[in-house]
Parts: C-alpha cells; structure tokens; sequence
C-alpha cells in the first residue's frame, strides 16, 4: 500500500458515515497532526493505525468511550482534545494511561468536569500528563503548541547562527572597495565640475571685457567724428567772416 506524505490533516466539520470518514485509512503513515472537529464521530474503532501522529483534536463529537484504542492505533500521542464530547466518569479517561507519551489532554465542556475534585482526580490519574484544559497543576498557561515552539527556538538560534558568523570572507572587502571606487567618482566628478564653473566664468569675464573695449572703442569713433565735425564749422565760419571783410 503507497504511503501519502501529509503531516498535517484537517478534516473539520466533514461527514462522518459508520464512524469513520471516507479516505481516511493506514496510507497516512507519516501523519502528525490530525483534527476531526464536528464530525459526528461515535466511535474510535475504526480509526486508522498512525504510529506518528502526535496531536489529535476531536472536540465537538459524541463519543462517550472506547478510548484505550487509542494506545493502539496512535501510541506516541503528546497533545488529545477530546472536548466537547460525552465522557461522563473517571473510569473513561483512566483508559488514557497507556499513553505514555501524554502530555495535554483537554476535557474542556465535557459532563465529567462537573464532578467534584475534578482536575486534582485528572493529574492523580493520568500522572504523565502537564497539561488539563489548557492548565497544569499550578495553574501556569499551557503553549499554544510545543512543537511550534520547538521550531520557533530553532529558527531563532538558526537566526543568531547567521548573525554571529557574519558577511562571507572576502565580500565585506569587495562592498568596501565598490564604496571607495564611488567615493573616487565623485570626487573626480566634483573636480571636473569645478573646473568647467572656473573656465566657463573665465569666458564670461573675458567676453565682458571684449564687450567693454568694443564699446570704448565706439565711444571714442563718435568723439572723433563730433570733433571733425566741429573742426569743419569752425572753418566755414572763419571764411564767412574773410568775405564779409573783403566787401
């Protein structure tokens, strides 16, 4: 029979026909997380071998035993929520013994945590567990999964792993001299836009030079031309004056 790689399995709120749901059977070997919630599951009987799986949620059912099929059919079992279900008295969990490797159980909604004494009875009878509705014995809040705070704890000392050893030998040096190569650009690009502001103010002070001795050069042609000018009435004048004498 071929073997389905799934760990995780959420049949919630599927219909459940003779106690058992269609598909599901002994090819989830590697089964390691399984929730039937609101399935109207009666029974356990027929529930597939899953030597791996470690947590199993079927709250909301009607079952009301036959429990110890459980040490069977999923015997490393660490986390079982069986709340909201039909269990009644102690001698229904005492079943749960066979599960050595159990350490929640949630009984939460059930008929049987009216009874009195009930949560000291539980961790009498069940001594391996930590973990009832969501409490230990003192009280303290149970995680929300061990096993994601395990791979929690993993990734972060993986995190801290790749900070301590740091950048690769040999790239810190080729970022610092990619830096130094930009810092030489730029500063031989400032020197060059230095020199072209200085040669181009140059040009300009030099131009307006070229306009002010053109201008000066104007200036001094039109003198000369008022001079001649004037220098030419006081001729004809001074002929004027010749002619009146000789008459």
């Amino acid at each position: 029979m071929k073997t389905i790689c799934v760990t995780e399995l959420v049949l919630d709120n599927c219909l459940c026909v003779n106690g058992e749901i269609e598909g599901l059977n002994d090819t989830f070997k590697k089964l390691e997380f399984l929730s039937m919630a609101n399935v109207e599951l009666s029974s356990l009987t027929r529930l597939p071998s899953l030597n791996k799986l470690r947590k199993l949620k079927l709250s909301d059912n009607v079952i009301s035993g036959g429990l110890e099929i459980l040490a069977e059919k999923c015997p490393n079992l660490t986390y079982l929520n069986l709340s909201g279900n039909k269990i009644k008295d102690l001698s229904t969990v005492e079943a749960l013994q066979n599960l050595k490797n159990l350490k929640s159980l949630d009984l939460f909604n059930c008929e049987i945590t009216n009874l009195e004494d009930y949560r000291e009875s539980i961790f009498e009878l069940l001594q391996q567990i930590t973990y009832l509705d969501g409490f230990d014995q003192e009280d303290n809040e149970a995680p929300d999964s061990e096993e994601e705070d395990d791979e929690d704890g993993d990734e972060d000392d993986e995190d801290e792993e790749e900070d301590e050893a740091g950048l690769p030998e040999g790239y810190e040096e080729e970022e610092e001299e990619e830096e130094e190569d930009e810092d030489e650009a730029g500063s031989e690009l400032g020197e060059g836009e230095e020199e072209v502001g200085l040669s181009y103010l140059m040009k300009e002070e030099i131009q307006d030079e070229e306009d002010d001795d053109d201008y000066v050069e104007e200036g001094e042609e039109e003198e000369e031309e008022e001079e001649g000018l004037r220098g030419q009435k006081r001729k004809r004048d001074a002929e004027d004056d010749g002619e009146e004498e000789d008459d």
